[in-house]
């Protein structure tokens, strides 16, 4: 079940994290990899560790530009993409509003969503002409409940989810199937952007009392990543430990 044999998926922010994990499930259950990550060094070698087939694209989410080429690397060396998931992501500057530059929101924004909607936008028209496909984003429970001294990032990860509830509804009767994965605190480097504080805050309101680990957000990925998925859209599936329930 839940087979990925001859599928092409691009994961974005799969050098490392939860995108490597990602990236390694969906390799093991089959599926050829376009490891997508600005950091190219450790994305190659992300690749190179997995099934046959997979490969490094450099790509820069917060520029059109790159998107746009790292889309055509995909569909040249490949011919196809059936699965696409935006994970690559920023947690930003810990700090209240009024201590938050403009800098701070404009590359939060860039990476966190406008990103994810210029993938969406490019990568639509091919899975359109194909009727199928599957896009996965990964937003967070911030984006449900907001964090204090995160409002950038919660900002951008609340939008991420109404996109793919727009877009689920956009495709929703040409086989592509949109939806959003939320993560609470997952053991990640990118702990290493936020105070003791703000990551005690937020594994305090997680009813299990740990962090989740990266494997465990890939096994909800992997499900919506794949055919068996076929009448779930529009979706936010939580990997919370019982932290948000709606």
């Amino acid at each position: 079940m839940f087979e990925l044999n001859g599928q092409i998926a691009i994961v974005t922010g799969a050098a490392t994290g939860i995108g490597e994990a990602i990236a390694r499930r969906l390799a093991a259950a089959g599926a050829t990899i376009a490891v997508a990550d600005l950091n190219i060094t450790d994305a190659i070698k992300v690749a190179g560790s997995l099934n046959a087939g997979s490969f490094a694209v450099e790509c820069d989410v917060s520029q059109r530009d790159s998107i746009e080429r790292a889309v055509e690397n995909v569909l040249a060396k490949a011919g196809q993409i059936d699965i696409l998931v935006n994970n690559a992501g920023i947690a930003g500057r810990a700090a209240p509003i009024w201590e938050q530059t403009e800098e701070d929101w404009s590359r939060a924004i860039a990476i966190n969503l406008t990103g994810v909607f210029r993938f969406c936008q490019l990568v639509a028209p091919h899975m359109l002409r194909r009727k199928y496909g599957r896009i996965v984003n990964i937003a967070s429970i911030a984006g449900k409940e907001g964090n204090p001294n995160m409002v950038p990032y919660s900002a951008s990860k609340a939008a991420v989810i109404a996109l793919t509830k727009s877009l689920g509804k956009e495709l929703a009767t040409n086989g592509i199937c949109v939806n959003a994965v939320s993560p609470a605190v997952i053991h990640t480097k990118i702990l290493d952007q936020l105070t003791p504080a703000q990551v005690d805050y937020m594994t305090e309101r997680i009813p299990m009392r740990r962090t989740g680990t990266p494997e465990e957000v890939a096994a909800v990925v992997h499900f919506l990543a794949s055919p068996d998925c076929s009448f779930v859209t529009g979706q936010c599936y939580d990997a919370s430990g019982g932290r948000a329930t709606y």
